[in-house]
């Protein structure tokens, strides 16, 4: 108990919080410090710094996967509430409504639809129900809303981890460019001695 509560402490405020499971990435002021506090030297930071970076890409493909999926699901649903407003339109009015529609990918069949009262919905995973045109327009605007909710926090995600991404890349540069100046004052120390001797 005593330990967990001394490591926390030692951590630096600079470090973000996660989102929704994504960790927040360090932003790293001094190079020595952060060596020091971490107990890592130059090459095992380095890697770590890697390995966080790859952990970011591999959630940032999956999120951008995500994102494409929504992007196409909102204007499926959308035009699904277009088609059962239009049944409703004409519902009462005698007149039939012909319609095209996809049997499947590049294959499509002609309907004439009389007054119907009910309508199916396709769900996903080979499962269909039929709904009253009312409760299919309710469910249909209620999947539209979650799906566009999704998508904002799906975006704020990906925004923050492009973030961290950024500042992960920018601690690599860091680490890597003071080991390379110390690298640097140091043969120069060593140099400068053998020239003395």
């Amino acid at each position: 108990m005593a330990a967990a509560a001394s490591s926390s402490s030692t951590e630096s405020p600079k470090t973000t919080t996660e989102r929704r499971g994504i960790p927040g990435a360090q932003f790293v002021e001094d190079v020595e410090t952060y060596l020091s506090q971490t107990g890592l030297d130059v090459n095992s930071a380095l890697g770590f710094l890697q390995e966080r970076l790859q952990q970011y890409k591999l959630v940032e493909m999956k999120l951008l996967a995500q994102q494409r999926d929504l992007q196409a699901k909102i204007p499926d649903i959308a035009k699904c509430l277009d088609v059962v407003a239009t049944l409703q339109a004409k519902k009462g009015t005698g007149e039939a409504l012909i319609a095209d529609f996809e049997v499947s990918e590049g294959i499509y069949s002609r309907a004439r639809i009389e007054d119907n009262d009910s309508v199916c919905l396709w769900l996903g995973a080979n499962v269909m129900l039929e709904y009253s045109c009312e409760e299919a327009t309710s469910l249909l605007q209620k999947n539209l809303e979650n799906a566009k909710a999704s998508l904002e926090v799906l975006i704020a995600d990906l925004q923050f981890l492009r973030d961290q991404v950024t500042i992960t890349q920018v601690t690599i540069a860091r680490v890597y460019n003071w080991d390379v100046h110390q690298r640097r004052i140091r043969q120069t120390a060593t140099s400068s001695t053998a020239k003395d001797s």
